[in-house]
């Protein structure tokens, strides 16, 4: 061995050749089977009825399973609310629902008039003159301003006022009109209870008007 061989591992032709002696005879003898043709499918009719291929209907998840013991999860959403009264636009099944849909529709309603009241008022808090881009940050300034006020103030309102109404509604045994004033006329008081007398009253008398028109307003469309 060379002193290159020894720096760059390499061995030489030597030691390969004593230590690499594969036998090149074979352990392992195979033989072909002779072709019978009396055994062999004559058409691939009897091919696809034989016994080797599985029943497709064992291919099921649920083959195998006694079809009459097995428990299902029935979620049971037919039930509506029984109350006398209680069936409006949208088809309620208690007090949960009632306050899902009557607070949304009730913040969207309000945030969209909002919005119109700050473009309205934006519009007209700049002169005639002014440039385009002073006018659209006025107009958003007011819509950014006035929308989520009227919509979270009557967002609140609508979850208290739908709270009282079903609370009412179910000592009750029935919603009616009655039901819809008193809530109303709650919930607007207990807006405005940190405000004094006089503004309790007011919000009070706004918020059982508005009750009171929407109570009619579904009687006779609904």
């Amino acid at each position: 061995m060379s002193i290159w061989d020894t720096f760059t591992g390499r061995k030489s032709k030597q030691t390969q050749s004593s230590g690499e002696r594969i036998s090149s005879e074979p352990t392992t003898t195979f033989s072909n089977a002779a072709f019978d043709p009396a055994t062999a499918s004559q058409d691939a009719t009897s091919f696809l009825t034989g016994s080797s291929l599985p029943d497709a209907s064992q291919l099921h998840p649920m083959a195998g399973l006694n079809q009459q013991t097995l428990d299902y999860l029935s979620l049971d959403e037919s039930v509506l609310s029984d109350l006398p009264g209680s069936r409006s636009a949208l088809p309620s099944r208690g007090w949960s629902d009632d306050l899902c849909y009557g607070t949304g529709t009730t913040y969207l309603t309000a945030l969209t008039m909002g919005g119109v009241w700050g473009l309205i008022e934006g519009s007209n808090r700049v002169p005639a003159g002014s440039p385009p881009k002073l006018r659209l940050n006025s107009i958003l300034n007011g819509m950014t301003r006035r929308g989520p006020f009227l919509g979270n103030t009557a967002g609140v309102v609508a979850m208290v006022y739908n709270g009282v109404n079903s609370t009412i509604g179910y000592y009750r045994g029935k919603h009616d009109a009655a039901n819809s004033i008193v809530a109303g006329a709650l919930s607007g008081m207990l807006f405005k209870s940190t405000r004094g007398l006089r503004p309790m009253m007011i919000s009070g008398g706004v918020v059982a008007s508005v009750a009171g028109s929407w109570a009619v307003t579904r009687k006779v469309l609904f």
